[in-house]
């Protein structure tokens, strides 16, 4: 059975030491977890060690997205170089490795209009099969107006949108994640609650945002089994009698809109309760590499709990080629011409 792994990180050089650069009042404190226990060897490696460790997972493609924060803590005109670049080299990887790799866009959303015009680049030029961003880029929100040309570009080009969970802000923290232990506290505000929090808050504004009916052919990706969202779906669907504006229910945005992905959290019963409120069609496998490094056993025992054939091949990777594309797809006619041919097909 194929694998696609979907949430496969990789991190720049270069990002990475502009991201160290940075003062403490503007530093992202999560950049901490990319170094521990040798993330940050895992993280700059793909090419060959990522390929080894692909195999001993048992996962046949992995669609490389760049670690948290990205470019989101930079000012504007670095992060537009710096995505540019780190964009450019996951190409570079792919076209290497062209049946292990697969690539998203990283996106300079200080500046909206530079990250829409990056996500046509990437989609036409290199081959990219969407776009990793976060839901919130300083103080402003993905759902602000400023961001609706990004959003529009990914619906016209269909490139899904995967919203990574990001640190809240340091307001957030103030009032809700702070004193406690500091090493508690860092955690509390990341992977034990606040990282999850603000993604799926993120992708519930775009809903009562009216993104999707402006928008309806964009698709986003939510990992950790939904950020939440799901397992809050019936109390949330209650917004619904008061966005009067909205065409159809909030739960009917999150079943037609979203994918859930697994984000390396491989127990059965999460895995269960998504399925009692998405379709099989809706699921997709990652790891979260390398935060999660699952071996083979415990990958092959994930799938092993989906009863049905169809819905295990699906979710393997049945799905991933249905939303990122099963084949090449042409560039567009006004493309400008480039070296770098697209990358789209699954297979070598």
């Amino acid at each position: 059975m194929k694998i696609i792994a979907i949430e496969e990180h990789w991190n720049s050089i270069r990002l990475r030491d502009a991201l160290d650069r940075l003062q403490n009042g503007a530093r992202d404190e999560s950049v901490a977890f990319n170094t521990m226990g040798g993330n940050r060897a895992r993280l700059e490696d793909i090419g060959r060690g990522r390929i080894e460790a692909m195999d001993a997972a048992g996962i046949d493609v992995s669609i490389l997205s760049v670690v948290t924060p990205a470019t989101q803590a930079l000012p504007a005109r670095e992060a537009v170089a710096l995505a540019r670049e780190a964009n450019d080299e996951a190409a570079d990887a792919v076209r290497a490795h062209p049946a292990r790799f697969r690539a998203f866009a990283t996106l300079p959303t200080g500046d909206p209009r530079a990250a829409a015009a990056e996500l046509e680049r990437c989609a036409t030029r290199l081959g990219h099969v969407g776009a990793m961003i976060h839901g919130r880029t300083g103080s402003r929100t993905l759902d602000d107006p400023a961001y609706d040309d990004l959003l529009g570009t990914a619906a016209r080009l269909h490139q899904p949108l995967f919203i990574h969970p990001q640190i809240p802000s340091n307001e957030l923290r103030d009032a809700a994640y702070r004193g406690l232990d500091p090493l508690i506290d860092l955690g509390l505000a990341t992977f034990g609650w606040g990282w999850h929090m603000e993604a799926g808050l993120a992708a519930l504004r775009l809903i009562l945002r009216g993104t999707f009916d402006r928008h309806p052919d964009l698709q986003l990706v939510l990992g950790h089994w939904g950020e939440m969202l799901l397992f809050w779906m019936d109390r949330v669907d209650s917004l619904s009698g008061l966005a009067t504006h909205l065409e159809r229910r909030v739960s009917d945005y999150i079943t037609t809109n979203i994918h859930i992905t697994s984000s390396g959290m491989l127990q059965e019963r999460l895995l269960r309760h998504a399925l009692d409120f998405t379709g099989a069609d809706r699921v997709l496998f990652s790891t979260d590499y390398p935060f999660h490094r699952p071996d083979a056993v415990a990958v092959r025992r994930f799938f092993d709990a989906i009863p049905d054939p169809a819905d295990r091949s699906k979710i393997a990777s049945g799905n991933a080629e249905t939303l990122f594309g099963p084949q090449d797809r042409s560039l567009t006619s006004t493309a400008a011409p480039s070296n770098r041919p697209a990358l789209r097909s699954w297979s070598a």
